[in-house]
């Protein structure tokens, strides 16, 4: 079983920054094709932006694009999220999942995909 632990989320005033981390107990953590995705309240999930294993290939859902950035560190089993000029309608709990994936490149962005997920953390951005 792969484990997810998400850190790094807090509050934050309207045009700040935060950094997302996702640490996983999986050595072999380049085998895996990682996401974020966000829950607001009373909202379904959505998802936020994903990488590849090579973390080559990334992806991100429109309303964060120019504003956050997903990495990775293959090294250290992490990946990241960095998060700028926060808007209020980003606070949600925030959730990093994980995938064994076959090929380097693939990018998943359906919830589906995923079979390892963390606990969340939470994000606050206030106006």
């Amino acid at each position: 079983q792969v484990q997810v632990v998400e850190s790094g989320g807090g509050l934050v005033q309207a045009g700040g920054s935060l950094r997302l981390s996702c640490a996983t107990s999986e050595r072999t953590f380049s085998d895996y094709a990682m996401g974020w995705f966000r829950q607001a309240p009373g909202k379904e999930r959505e998802f936020v932006a994903a990488i590849s294993r090579s973390g080559g290939q990334s992806y991100s859902a429109e309303f964060v694009k120019g504003r956050f950035t997903i990495s990775r560190d293959n090294a250290a089993n992490t990946l990241f999220l960095q998060m700028n000029s926060l808007k209020p309608e980003d606070t949600a709990v925030y959730y990093c999942a994980a995938v064994r994936a076959r090929f380097t490149t693939q990018v998943y962005t359906q919830q589906s995909n995923y079979d390892y997920w963390g606990q969340g953390t939470q994000v606050t951005v206030s106006s």
